[in-house]
């Protein structure tokens, strides 16, 4: 028998930062999953992946697009078996690095899946005797969506997961699924020479993100793609000798040599002998929990993709290492003013805090403020004006809502937003911040001094200070 203070299932962002951190703390802890190094889904099979081969298209793009400046550069030569290597040596290397730092911690291990007996013992498939433990957190994550009219038996129809093993570039490429998945993906293949073609039930690109920063990526994405269709859902698809055969509606039928579905994720809540417990899920299939993490077994926890919306990894990160503070007797909650989401296209799109449109959708008073990349000096030196951050402000308190930004690096950018948020920062606590100068990062202080009427760099009307 086995027996542990606590017991995480599952090692991904979430369920390793939830085990370092009890370990950090005193208690014995112990791991469960079926890799053999922590990392879950984002290491191996997502966010990792996905944004090392982003890079290498990023630098594509950049090596075609520098002509405009003077300087030109042959053909890109990709070496597809390179590219796939690399991207495994990076994730070898972090999964690796995680491993080290779990055995320095005294974290035990057992490779394999998890399934409650009751709720204070597991049995674990390919490990002898059962695993008693105090406490559990849940951290099992999720996995792609395959609507039931999609899910044919073919290897040229692909998930996230097979598109990251890039086996091969197809000569054309369906992406259904205008989200960002589908939409960074989509990048990445047509930077490596496919013809995407990119499918969306909806009316635009990105459902959530404000229609004014969409507005931006989709004209890249336009250029890039080889086609995006809008309002429009896939019907059928039959595998022939060719590809497969896809009908659409409105009215169409194409055939592409691949296709890559990428229409959501589901959390992982099957087979974990649930029933065994008083641990209860919700209409959506998401476990039940309060802001700390505590499930219908106040002993047992659950964070990240399988707890709710967002499903985002830095999400799972601080609820794993709040639930081990709890299980220590911290009184804290998981109550974040905003949380950042980035869409890692070219150019990329970051929010935080309440969107324009949520805040319209819910009669929340807010004003906002927009400045345009065009009149920054950092943004033309890289050559890409097409940017923009805005604000939104409360009218009476000024305090900063929300962060909207759309361009080069606004993934790093809407870290200063997210700090303003949790901090209560007003506008005037941006615009007498003094930034660095040529950055983009003065795109947020100008945004504030726009909400003033006194930007350096846009004229405007000068309103009355509080």
């Amino acid at each position: 028998m086995t027996e542990a203070d606590v017991v995480v299932i599952g090692a991904g962002p979430g369920g390793y930062a939830a085990a370092f951190m009890a370990a950090d703390l005193g208690l014995k802890t112990l791991t469960i999953d079926k890799e053999e190094n922590p990392g879950g889904a984002c290491l191996y099979r997502g966010c990792i992946p996905s944004k090392a081969l982003l890079h290498a298209a990023k630098v594509i793009n950049e090596a075609r697009e520098a002509s405009h400046i003077g300087i030109s550069f042959g053909q890109p030569q990709i070496d597809v078996n390179r590219l796939a290597e690399w991207k495994r040596e990076v994730v070898g290397q972090l999964t690796g690095g995680l491993g080290q730092l779990r055995k320095a911690r005294d974290v035990q291990h057992i490779q394999g899946t998890a399934r409650f007996v009751d709720n204070h013992t597991l049995e674990v498939e390919g490990h002898e005797g059962p695993v008693k433990f105090k406490h559990a957190i849940l951290a099992t994550g999720s996995r792609p969506v395959v609507p039931g009219p999609l899910a044919i038996d073919s290897k040229k129809v692909m998930t996230s997961t097979e598109a990251l093993e890039l086996e091969d570039i197809p000569g054309s490429l369906l992406v259904i699924g205008g989200g960002y998945i589908g939409l960074e993906l989509g990048t990445v293949y047509a930077s490596l020479g496919s013809k995407v073609t990119v499918v969306e039930m909806m009316d635009g690109l990105l459902p959530g993100a404000d229609r004014d920063l969409v507005r931006v990526l989709s004209k890249n994405v336009h250029s890039m793609m080889h086609e995006v269709l809008l309002g429009t859902r896939v019907v059928e698809m039959v595998e022939t000798m060719n590809g497969i055969k896809v009908t659409l509606d409105p009215a169409r039928e194409e055939t592409f040599d691949k296709v890559l579905i990428s229409v959501g994720r589901r959390p992982n809540t099957e087979n974990l002998g649930l029933e065994n417990t008083k641990i209860e899920l919700d209409g959506h299939g998401f476990v039940k929990c309060d802001a700390q993490g505590r499930t219908g077994e106040s002993h047992i926890f659950a964070i990240g993709d399988i707890s709710g919306q967002p499903m985002l990894a830095h999400r799972a990160t601080h609820q794993g290492r709040l639930a081990a503070e709890v299980i220590h007797g911290s009184k804290a909650v998981f109550e974040p003013h905003a949380i950042p989401a980035v869409v890692f296209t070219d150019p990329e799109l970051a929010w935080a805090g309440i969107t324009e449109g949520e805040a319209k959708e819910q009669g929340v008073p807010h004003k906002v403020a927009r400045f345009p990349w065009a009149a920054s000096g950092r943004s033309l030196t890289l050559g890409r004006t097409d940017g923009l951050t805005k604000l939104i402000l409360d009218p009476e308190s000024e305090r900063i809502l929300g962060v909207g930004i759309v361009g080069p690096g606004a993934g790093e950018l809407i870290a200063e937003g997210t700090l303003a948020i949790e901090m209560a920062a007003t506008a005037e606590d941006l615009s007498l911040t003094i930034h660095a100068h040529p950055t983009l990062s003065e795109t947020v202080m100008e945004t504030a001094d726009v909400f003033f009427g006194n930007s350096t760099h846009m004229a405007g009307r000068r309103p009355a200070r509080k």
